[in-house]
């Protein structure tokens, strides 16, 4: 058995600003060379024991401690985030914020600067990091210019540069498109072997984590450990659902089915379970017994774009004869691998660019004379990136400042902004500094401020990124609520069960042209298409051909129909 690295004994953390303590009697040791996963609902404590092992706590964020947290065997309190950093790396959710150099071989040979190493070996040490994460080609590119999996890759060589112990991944999933976020876990895997350094990943997205092997899961709740064992027993069990946790939906089916899904299944993975024919044949009958929904009836067009084409003003061509009929009422997502063209036709729609070539129509008037804030009475727009969209220093004014733009009067704006709050499960800030929040809670303030204004069509890009499953749920709930009431969703996400679960329908972008408008269903069953424009396939087309399910793609839609029938039962 490999000696700790890490070691947490009776350990607790209070914050100096907080009223009560965020870790409670934390006991967990990580071994050389393990591969772990923490997850758990958003406040649980999962980024304060990551601030623990990384030295931010106690060096950068003041606080309370009890008990005892030691890296390579020595106690943080006595090393100092440098020393720290020697043995610790930390790939950041948001790469942007990671980046130092102008280009990518300065970022990656920022540690050495520092270290004072001679140039030749600086030079060789950062060649061989951008070797392992395959970026050689790009060492003299801007980081700024590279996709979201790229950057990723170099925020990984930044920390690998200087051999570290311990690879610490805070959300690596939350900005990838799936093709990349699949990559990006084969990657951190093929690091494990390579290095032998221990991983830890906190993530949300569970399902894609256990595409590769993993020792452990760690399932934190309130600021403890609720459990600590391999991915089998914990997948077998209840504890996952219990405290808000996105199951596999293979796993998932499998208890629709009535299948009690045991650790000598090997659940764990969609690659690795195991059936037997009585199990096979019971998920077989319950797709067969799961009644078919009528079909809706068409409504009225809302918004229709015929040929649009953009190009930016660096000679990109970003969208290339696009044409897309969203229905009034409609929920539907725009999916593509990163760089595809979503968010420029969502630009567009919005007025932030104009369009060169094409038209686009909203209740059949033409767009193009209509300003931005024009549009923005009828179609508000949620960004990607909450920092780019927030402007406020307080929550409350952030959510308000679009009321109070248009002169609505302020015993109006208040219940408003307090119902957004609520729905947003921001409440409990509304006082708060928006600078407080993590990166998801900002992301709820962004959509809340939009929410509130209560827009014919709204557009949100990356909804759920950063977001634990129950505040994922929230949102998700409230947008299929306001949509059943006749407002228009459009989802731009790189998030597979989102749009099986809430988007009936999907346009697929690829290379700036549309490759697919279809169902979810058929979509994510299509292997050219997923290939195409880097989807990731369901592991519920996987389970029905496991089971020998005689029309795989009705057995994922028919799961989905199962799915929204549930959530709709009070």
């Amino acid at each position: 058995m490999n000696e700790p690295i890490i070691e947490f004994k009776h350990f607790g953390f209070q914050y100096n600003a907080q009223a009560e303590p965020t870790l409670y009697d934390i006991d967990l040791t990580v071994r050389k060379g393990e591969k772990i996963v923490i997850v758990g609902p958003s406040g649980c404590g999962k980024s304060t024991l990551a601030h623990c092992i990384n030295g931010l706590i106690p060096f950068a964020l003041p606080g309370e401690s009890t008990g005892t947290v030691t890296v390579a065997g020595k106690p943080t309190k006595e090393q100092g985030i440098f020393e720290l950093s020697r043995t610790v790396g930390t790939v950041l959710q948001d790469s942007d914020a990671q980046f130092i150099g102008l280009t990518v071989a300065e970022d990656i040979a920022f540690a050495l600067e520092n270290d004072c190493v001679r140039e030749p070996e600086l030079h060789e040490r950062v060649r061989k990091a951008a070797d392992m994460v395959a970026l050689s080609s790009h060492l003299l590119h801007a980081p700024s210019d590279l996709s979201g999996g790229q950057k990723q890759r170099v925020s990984l060589a930044g920390v690998m540069v200087d051999d570290v112990e311990v690879l610490l991944f805070d959300e690596p999933l939350a900005n990838l498109d799936p093709a990349t976020g699949k990559t990006a876990i084969e990657l951190i895997d093929e690091i494990h072997e390579q290095t032998g350094a221990a991983i830890i990943i906190i993530e949300h997205r569970l399902e894609d984590v256990l595409h590769r092997n993993v020792d452990r899961i760690v399932l934190m709740d309130r600021g403890r450990i609720l459990a600590d064992m391999p991915p089998d027993e914990l997948l077998s069990g209840p504890l996952l659902s219990e405290n808000g946790i996105r199951e596999p939906l293979y796993l998932a089916a499998l208890k629709y089915a009535g299948v009690a899904v045991t650790p000598d299944m090997r659940p764990s993975s969609i690659r690795t379970l195991k059936l037997g024919e009585n199990e096979k044949r019971a998920v077989s009958d319950w797709f067969h017994s799961v009644p078919i929904p009528p079909e809706p009836e068409p409504q009225p067009y809302l918004l229709r774009a015929q040929h649009v084409g953009f190009t930016y003003e660096s000679g990109h061509k970003a969208l290339r004869d696009v044409s897309v009929d969203i229905r009034r009422g409609e929920m539907l997502a725009i999916v593509g691998t990163n760089g595809a063209g979503k968010s420029t036709f969502s630009k567009v729609v919005c007025g932030f660019e104009r369009q060169q070539e094409g038209e686009v129509t909203f209740t059949g008037c033409d767009w193009a004379s209509l300003s931005l804030k024009e549009r923005a009475d009828h179609v508000g727009y949620v960004m990607q990136n909450p920092n780019q969209m927030i402007s406020k220093t307080m929550i409350f004014d952030e959510v308000a400042l679009g009321l109070r733009t248009r002169k609505v009067p302020e015993e109006e704006i208040r219940p408003r902004v307090e119902d957004a709050l609520r729905i947003c499960g921001l409440w409990p800030f509304r006082n708060w500094p928006v600078s407080a929040l993590s990166f998801g809670q900002k992301k709820r303030v962004t959509i809340a401020s939009i929410l509130v204004l209560d827009p014919e069509m709204i557009i949100l890009d990356e909804p759920t990124a950063g977001q634990d499953y129950r505040h994922y749920t929230e949102i998700m709930e409230f947008l299929r609520d306001l949509n059943a009431k006749g407002v228009t969703v459009v989802l731009i996400t790189h998030d597979m069960h989102l749009m099986l679960e809430y988007a009936p329908r999907a346009v697929v972008f690829s290379a700036g042209r549309v490759l697919a408008d279809d169902s979810s269903a058929a979509i994510l069953t299509d292997p050219e298409i997923i290939a195409a424009a880097s989807l990731k396939e369901t592991s519920l087309y996987d389970l029905a051909l496991l089971c020998g399910v005689d029309d795989p793609r009705a057995f994922v839609q028919r799961f989905i129909d199962h799915e929204r029938r549930e959530a709709r039962q009070p």
